[in-house]
């Protein structure tokens, strides 16, 4: 389900200010704003809800609450299926009373949110209990720091996944290869989007399955060599030789769902490579793996061994506009062949 994100903009003294965030809100395609009562000229500014803060309850039915005590834990508990939904205002409180509220508020109507001072506090809120809030209210100070957390929910959004028939595979010489190991076990058809090309990336199944052989080692993608692209949050993409443990990936299954882990440890190690060719619209892309039975790529029909792909084979490829800058989309001419 799709997260909601907020700004509140109800905070700073000066109007000009609360002014500023609104606006920031909807330049950055933020569609909700909480607001003071005499703020209701903000609507001129855009099409934006506001959300009219009155003393702790908001004009669509929620109610802002801070937990300082386990004696407020318990009032907060208590409003379960009474209201619209709880925001959780910053505080010092811990993560623990988040799974409390998460697992209480569930199946009884009313909705979770938090609020979030910077990106990383959004992720984790998002991701609590696996199902984590149903919002994130962004608090910040300056303005210009709405648009991350924009950038972040887009990111953790499902993605558009195409097909590209296999034109060609070869082998090549031995080259560096890089094992990432994640702290999440996926399961089948979910892995990383790697390439040669930041135009197309391909899905590449995490080793999830048995062979017989070799044991499955389902939180581990064994993504290729070390130039290659890795799909990282909010639309950035990392070489695979950049990768370190605690780094944030992300994780990509056949539906285009994503999901984000964290980096275990990554191997890289001497290997027989092969390169994989595919064309997508017209355009031929490539992605250099492991010349072996366990990689495994991503097809509209199941997973497929690298070592048994042959032309006409289909797989799943993200496409999307190329170009990068220290992993940014830039807006000009990049060729990558």
């Amino acid at each position: 389900m799709k997260k909601e994100l907020w700004v509140r903009a109800d905070l700073p003294e000066d109007k000009a200010e609360r002014k500023d965030l609104v606006t920031s809100a909807l330049e950055s395609g933020i569609s909700k704003a909480i607001v003071r009562p005499e703020d209701a000229d903000f609507a001129s500014l855009g099409s934006i809800e506001l959300l009219f803060n009155e003393e702790g309850r908001l004009s669509n039915g929620c109610i802002i609450a801070e937990l300082r005590t386990p004696e407020d834990q318990e009032e907060v508990l208590a409003l379960a299926g009474r209201c619209a939904g709880v925001v959780l205002a910053a505080s010092d409180w811990t993560i623990i009373p988040l799974e409390n509220m998460i697992a209480r508020f569930r199946n009884t109507g009313t909705r979770v949110y938090a609020c979030a001072s910077d990106t990383e506090q959004a992720r984790l809120y998002m991701n609590t209990l696996e199902v984590g809030v149903d919002g994130v209210a962004v608090q910040v100070g300056d303005p210009n720091g709405v648009r991350a957390f924009a950038e972040m929910a887009s990111g953790a959004e499902g993605l558009d996944l195409g097909i590209a028939e296999i034109v060609a595979v070869r082998n090549v010489e031995m080259g560096d290869r890089v094992c990432v190991d994640t702290v999440t076990n996926m399961v089948q058809g979910e892995g990383m989007l790697i390439g040669s090309q930041s135009a197309c990336l391909f899905l590449v199944q995490s080793e999830s399955e048995d062979n017989g052989y070799v044991a499955a080692r389902p939180f581990r993608v064994n993504a290729g060599a070390v130039h290659a692209y890795v799909q990282g949050p909010e639309g950035r993409t990392r070489y695979l030789s950049e990768l370190r443990s605690g780094d944030p990936v992300l994780l990509v299954d056949r539906s285009g769902n994503t999901r984000m882990s964290s980096v275990g440890r990554c191997k890289i190690e001497r290997r027989p490579m092969m390169v994989v060719e595919a064309e997508a619209d017209g355009q031929t892309y490539s992605t250099i793996v492991q010349n072996a039975e366990t990689v495994k790529m991503v097809g509209p029909e199941g997973a497929i061994s690298v070592s048994k792909l042959q032309k006409g084979d289909r797989v799943l490829v993200r496409i999307q506009e190329g170009g990068r800058h220290f992993g940014m989309k830039v807006d000009e001419t990049v060729r990558e062949i």
